[in-house]
């Protein structure tokens, strides 16, 4: 059954699935129970996606599916065939499942003729309805294969003389998984070049061989090889194709014979050449390769055996040199034929001339004798040899009494020919300055001897100069300087090192090594020189690095040579502003004048630049405190007042001008010290018109009224006293003033009715000097109060208190009238003066004795000028109360 199907397909899968289902019965089976296997066939493409729909099974059996219970289906087992297709347990339905179903996977060993099928069992289910079904599904095959070479490159030899139209097989042909038409249909190659074509022929199982066929005569000494692509296509809508390289290689074939390059060699030859002297080469060339290019020479048949004897030939190189010595009287010319032998062919033939000049007295000859190692011809020499080093000497011979003959060098080079000593007609060849290999390799000298009828001898002479490990690698640059950003990834690519060395084979190959101070994390690599870092680098720790390299040659013995890095690590903005205390607490004196500098607040960035510059700024506070940026003062833009406000905090933020910027931020506490700036408030009396009544027979030591006072200030600038300076009406030492409480007591009992006024003095601690107001203390004493009119008259009346001001701590707890009276002698008064300075002594002797025995018991606490300030309730009364025992002694 197709998949695809159109509207009312399922109707139609249902008729078709029954005739199938009738198909594989027996005519009687429509009538028998449902007990009885029955088999299904439906078809499929390859490659469907997932939740295709395949085929309705019950729709297919014509099931009724109003019957209850109703139907159930289901797969017996999980097979590996199964895991392809879902099944719907209610209706039967079967759709392809995520399992994407590949023909050739399924069926790798199927043909088109047998099909690839997926066998299915299903039960129709519960009980009273069970079938087994049998569900064959055939996949059919779609191209999604293309064509594929087993090899990439395929090889393939033809002769050179192959006749036109010869076939060679191409074996290593394409192979492709599809089946039928979707299967390779043929090959063509992408360039032929006018010489090949492709044939395709079919074996009886059905596969595909390609066919190389050969169009037009191959020379290979024209061309060795020829490279194309070959195509397999399938027959596909759109085809896929497959390629491969295919490489012709056109063998040899012995199609060519030797030629020589000169037909004739005329040569000149005196009469007392010496025996061995080389006379002339002939050479042959043949296209052909290998054996078919081997050549070998010989002498023609026509040259006499006593010419051959004379001038021997070389077989191989064809170097005919004189064997022999030249008999002038019978022979002043000589034709000698030579024959270039080729495998299967003709002989090519040259003819050597050889004219041969007869001398009454012979040329002078030049016998060289090599100082120096020598090798046919060649002298080899050190370059380290120094100067004036000999090379060879050459004795010159056979020189007739009548003539002279003189000897030079020829060739350019730093050498000197001249006569040895005192020895006739020896030479000596020697240099004149060191050689250098880097410079010159190699050079050529001619050694001219010439006689008096001009006569010229040549010996060709041939100086290779031996490298030795003179250079050390030198660096292109002695000092490399490199720029890092910091925070680099590992592995980074720093630099190529570049070190040459003019020394020729391994004296001249370079390695690179790092010098003992570079740190481990760079890497040079030994060949290449390429500097790599591998950890990660950060400014904050070290900017600079600095090291040596070292390029060494591989000579004997090694020489090397040194440069310097210096990488330099570029800051980037890692690093926020830091403030070096975690917060900051400044104590100001209050009234501290504006603008002044309150404190510093110190702040670092670890970066470099701008990325170190840090601005600071307040967010909160701004309109009472400013900061400096540059120097990070505080400052307040006013004068601040502790009794307004005694604290301030803020928050300084630090911004560093990076990009992005960074920031820290930081508090700042601002504690504003008390100044006694504020003289005590008196509350109560509330003015001076104020008055008290006081009954005329009010007992000594009853309390008759006080003063209270407060000071805005704190500590001892709060700490209040109080005392009586003046007094007017009634008799001294009536009334006592308490200096701590302000609590004004009656001493003496009051004889007089009238008005008594007190002025005291309220005065705090402060320093360096103390701050005080008056008030005036007005008592009426009288049973009542009579006349309220008059008593005003009294208040407002300007009157001069007697009694001149003392201070507050003198005699206020002295009863008696005697403490104002004046001593009329001056004796009594010294007196008295030694004996109270006698007991203020022992006073502060008591009082240092008690402070030493309370530091000892806490020695975490402060000195005893700090004592008072610190003891456990902090009360001032403590405080008073220790000036009151001073004021009392």
């Amino acid at each position: 059954m197709l998949i695809s199907r159109q509207p009312g397909l399922r109707e139609r899968g249902g008729i078709w699935g029954m005739c199938i289902f009738l198909l594989y019965t027996s005519p009687l089976s429509c009538l028998a129970n449902f007990s009885q296997a029955k088999q299904l066939i439906y078809k499929i493409k390859e490659g469907l996606p997932s939740g295709t729909f395949i085929g309705a099974i019950g729709i297919d059996l014509n099931l009724d599916f109003t019957v209850e219970p109703p139907f159930l289906f289901s797969l017996p087992q999980k097979k590996v065939s199964e895991q392809y297709v879902n099944l719907n347990n209610t209706t039967g339905e079967l759709y392809t499942s995520a399992t994407e179903i590949d023909r050739e996977a399924l069926c790798p060993d199927n043909s088109e003729r047998q099909g690839c099928v997926l066998s299915l069992d299903v039960f129709v289910l519960p009980q009273q309805y069970f079938q087994l079904i049998k569900v064959k599904i055939f996949i059919e095959d779609v191209n999604d294969n293309r064509p594929k070479f087993l090899v990439d490159v395929i090889f393939m030899s033809v002769s050179e003389n192959t006749p036109i139209n010869s076939r060679y097989a191409v074996e290593h042909s394409a192979v492709d998984p599809d089946l039928g038409l979707h299967g390779v249909q043929t090959y063509w190659l992408v360039n032929d070049f006018g010489m090949f074509t492709l044939d395709v022929e079919e074996n009886e199982g059905g596969e595909l061989t390609p066919f190389l066929i050969v169009t037009e005569f191959l020379d290979r000494e024209k061309r060795a090889e020829y490279i194309t692509d070959i195509i397999a296509e399938d027959g596909g809508t759109p085809p896929l194709l497959g390629a491969a390289t295919l490489k012709i290689v056109i063998t040899d074939v012995n199609d060519n014979c030797p030629q020589f390059t000169e037909s004739q060699i005329n040569v000149t030859l005196h009469g007392n050449t010496t025996k061995g002297a080389h006379l002339a080469r002939v050479h042959a060339f043949d296209p052909d390769l290998g054996a078919n290019a081997q050549i070998s020479y010989a002498y023609s048949e026509r040259v006499p055996r006593d010419t051959r004897s004379l001038f021997h030939l070389d077989r191989i190189t064809g170097v005919i040199k004189l064997a022999g010595k030249i008999d002038t009287g019978t022979a002043t010319f000589h034709k000698l034929t030579v024959l270039a032998i080729g495998p299967g062919c003709i002989p090519a033939v040259a003819t050597v001339v050889i004219h041969i000049i007869k001398v009454v007295t012979g040329p002078p000859a030049v016998i060289a004798r090599y100082i120096a190692p020598e090798k046919d011809g060649v002298i080899n020499l050190k370059e380290s040899e120094p100067a004036f080093s000999p090379i060879a000497f050459f004795t010159v011979k056979n020189i007739d009494m009548n003539q002279r003959v003189t000897c030079n060098l020829e060739g350019a080079g730093p050498f000197r020919l001249g006569p040895y000593q005192l020895f006739k007609d020896e030479y000596l060849l020697e240099t004149t300055e060191p050689l250098d290999y880097e410079k010159t390799q190699e050079y050529e000298l001619i050694v001219v001897a010439t006689n008096s009828r001009g006569l010229v001898i040549k010996t060709f002479l041939k100086v290779h100069v031996l490298d030795e490990n003179d250079n050390a690698p030198v660096f292109q640059q002695s000092l490399v300087e490199i720029s890092l950003e910091e925070n680099n990834p590992p592995d980074t690519f720093l630099t190529q090192l570049q070190a040459s060395d003019q020394d020729s084979e391994s004296r001249g190959d370079v390695i690179y090594l790092l010098g003992g101070d570079a740190p481990g994390f760079f890497v040079v690599d030994r060949v290449t020189g390429v500097l790599t870092v591998t950890t990660s680098l950060d400014r904050e720790e070290k900017e600079t690095y600095r090291f040596i390299v070292r390029a060494m040659d591989q000579g004997t013995p090694r020489r090397e040579s040194i440069a310097t890095v210096v990488v330099t690590v570029q800051d980037r903005n890692d690093n926020s502003p830091r403030f070096i205390n975690k917060d900051f607490t400044f104590f100001v004196p209050e009234n501290f004048p504006g603008y002044g500098e309150i404190g510093v607040l110190s702040v670092t960035d670890a970066d470099a630049g701008e990325n170190g510059w840090v601005a600071l700024s307040i967010l909160n506070g701004s309109d009472i405190f400013l900061i400096d940026t540059g120097k990070g003062a505080l400052r307040a833009r006013t004068s601040l007042d502790r009794e307004q406000q005694g604290t301030y905090q803020l928050w300084i933020e630090a911004i560093d001008g990076g990009e992005p910027a960074l920031s820290c931020v930081t508090m700042v506490t601002v504690l504003l010290l008390d100044v006694n700036d504020n003289p005590p408030v008196v509350l109560f009396p509330q003015s001076n018109q104020s008055y008290m009544l006081v009954l005329p027979n009010t007992l000594p030591g009853t309390s008759i009224t006080e003063v209270y006072a407060v000071d805005k200030d704190t500590g001892m600038n709060a700490v209040i006293a109080y005392s009586i300076i003046k007094r007017k009406g009634g008799e001294p030492g009536s009334f006592a003033i308490d200096p701590e409480t302000g609590n004004i007591t009656l001493k003496r009992e009051l004889s007089n009715r009238g008005l008594y006024s007190l002025l005291v003095k309220v005065m705090d601690h402060g320093q360096p000097e103390p701050l005080y107001s008056t008030v005036m203390v007005n008592f009426f004493v009288n049973e009542t109060v009579s006349n309220e009119s008059y008593i005003q008259s009294l208040l407002t009346r300007e009157a001069d208190i007697e009694v001149e001001e003392r201070p507050w701590y003198i005699g206020q707890m002295t009863e008696g009238p005697e403490r104002y009276e004046l001593f009329p002698c001056q004796p009594v008064l010294i007196a008295l003066s030694v004996t109270c300075l006698g007991l203020f002594f022992l006073v502060v002797t008591l009082t240092s004795y008690i402070c030493c025995k309370r530091f000892k018991k806490h020695r975490k606490k402060r000195s005893e000028v700090d004592i008072p300030l610190k003891m456990k309730n902090g009360s001032p009364q403590v405080v008073n109360r220790k000036l009151r025992q001073i004021s009392n002694i």
